[in-house]
């Protein structure tokens, strides 16, 4: 399998050429094109309405899209939901945590477990949790924003928001907490964040979508109960 990402860091788009017979396993929705005689399987984790449930309300499970490329290989290419960056990363035996929102694929080595313990309780943000990418392979994941990495060396620490957090290494000491007191974590403007203990490795994305959507939805037109001038839609 080689993966090359094209136009980042705002529009990537991951280029993956498959080996004969190779296959894929990819998020739902983030595949853009593909080549003749790549076949798709999908199956619903947990059977379809369970599936459908744990997805729908922020759970621990989601719809797995897996490519299988022909014998005489293939090319399948893909691409996030959100504008931003995408990074190849190469596990060798080992496991990364990472925000679900950012899983994009993986090579048959590796294996995406969405029942880990510590998953809802790591953000307050709703319907996000995180997942453990584990194995041997190839692993895609996605950025809203530019993605930027950090190395820690053991006993050192770093403070991430957590909504800039892609993803870091299993084993790496965390502490998710307030910024200062209620008044600081209400009004100036941040919330929740993590302190990170190396060693290990920190992937971050330089955009917030918490951020983003606080300071979009004010900006949106509603009706307006009282009479006045607002957002009417017409239904039939």
């Amino acid at each position: 399998m080689q993966i090359q990402v094209m136009y980042r860091p705002s529009y990537s788009l991951a280029v993956v050429k498959l080996e004969p017979n190779e296959v894929i396993r990819v998020e739902a929705g983030a595949m853009v094109s593909m080549s003749p005689g790549v076949s798709l399987e999908t199956k619903a984790q947990g059977g379809l309405l369970a599936s459908l449930k744990r997805s729908v309300l922020g759970g621990e499970s989601f719809f797995v899209n897996t490519y299988h490329a022909p014998a005489q290989g293939g090319e399948i290419t893909l691409a996030p939901a959100l504008p931003g960056d995408m990074v190849v990363h190469s596990l060798q035996n080992e496991t990364l945590v990472v925000q679900s929102g950012s899983y994009v694929a993986s090579s048959e080595g590796i294996d995406i477990d969405t029942k880990w313990g510590g998953a809802k309780t790591f953000f307050a943000s709703e319907g996000l949790f995180m997942l453990k990418a584990s194995g041997t392979g190839t692993l895609v994941l996605s950025s809203y924003g530019a993605i930027h990495e950090v190395n820690l060396a053991a006993g050192q620490s770093y403070t991430v928001d957590t909504g800039h957090l892609v993803a870091f290494t299993e084993g790496m000491g965390f502490n998710v907490r307030r910024v200062g007191g209620l008044k600081s974590t209400l009004f100036s403007g941040e919330g929740l964040v993590v302190d990170l203990s190396g060693p290990g490795r920190i992937f971050m994305q330089t955009r917030s979508q918490d951020a983003f959507l606080s300071w979009l939805l004010p900006k949106l037109p509603r009706s307006d109960s009282g009479g006045g001038r607002g957002l009417q839609v017409k239904l039939g």
